[in-house]
């Protein structure tokens, strides 16, 4: 199941953070730099949550958070809204969680009348690139980074509405 989280719900933070930071370490090697970005970046845009301007998903199993995609919406006007955090715990991948959650964070970019959608990640996240692809966004950029806490080939996606 797919929930619209618009209020606090307990132990959201850390399971997303949890969720990331797990995952690009067993594939990726990522280590304590990624998870505490992605807890700062996270922490927020929560504090600054604005439900007329951004969005957050949950994927859930048995009262469990399995996965997530969210909207910040704070820059749409000027440089776009930006689609992050999206995830689908392991054992969930390949059921249509991923699917579903950018169906339900598209569905909210349309409503809220965004022009431009990007998004940052990098090279060899196929599964999610897929994703991307079937709802239209296209690579516009291509480098290689550190930001992530190691070397990678950074991508940004758009998609113009």
């Amino acid at each position: 199941m797919i929930v619209s989280v618009s209020q606090y719900m307990p132990g959201l933070l850390g399971r997303i953070t949890e969720l990331h930071a797990g995952y690009y370490h067993r594939h990726w090697g990522f280590d304590l730099f990624f998870e505490t970005k992605v807890a700062a970046e996270l922490a927020d845009f929560l504090q600054h949550f604005d439900s007329t301007r951004d969005g957050l998903w949950a994927a859930m199993m048995d009262d469990h958070i399995i996965g997530a995609i969210a909207v910040s919406g704070r820059d749409a006007a000027t440089i776009g809204a930006r689609l992050r955090w999206l995830i689908v715990a392991p054992q969930y991948q390949g059921r249509r969680f991923g699917k579903r959650l950018m169906r339900a964070a598209m569905d909210f970019c349309r409503q809220a009348r965004f022009s431009r959608i990007y998004l940052t990640t990098f090279a060899g996240l196929d599964a999610a690139r897929h994703l991307y692809e079937q709802e239209g966004f296209c690579v516009v950029v291509e480098r290689e980074d550190a930001h992530w806490g190691k070397t990678v080939r950074e991508q940004t996606f758009e998609l113009m509405l």
